[in-house]
């Protein structure tokens, strides 16, 4: 969890976590349990996804059915300086050549996907 602690001051800019995030996130890193987080809009569940992706290597596959959401997510993670990438129906022939070339570059840690593809 020190690790973690470390990368949500340093990449997400965030001293501590709210409500159940630290518990989702020790239950994944520390407890290495598959893990079923219910919480309101607003509540950071997106943290409890994206810091454990930083902890473990390869890539975390997202599965969002929101395409505005999951480009403001992919984004805020680049501007971070977080590998993300897309893939969704609103993404032109080169931006999917792109995200492809980064995936297989295995440079991405999290790659978010519309259902749709």
């Amino acid at each position: 969890m020190d690790e973690a602690k470390q990368l949500l001051v340093e990449n997400f800019r965030l001293t501590s976590f709210r409500g159940h995030q630290e518990a989702v996130v020790r239950r994944l890193l520390v407890e290495n349990e598959n893990t079923l987080a219910v919480m309101p809009t607003g509540a950071g569940k997106s943290l409890c996804y994206q810091l454990p992706a930083l902890c473990f290597p390869g890539l975390t596959l997202v599965i969002s059915p929101l395409l505005a959401l999951m480009k403001d997510q992919v984004d805020s993670l680049v501007r971070r300086g977080i590998p993300a990438g897309r893939v969704d129906s609103s993404q032109t022939k080169e931006e999917f050549r792109a995200t492809q070339d980064e995936l297989r570059s295995g440079r991405l840690k999290l790659l978010y996907v519309a259902p749709e593809r």
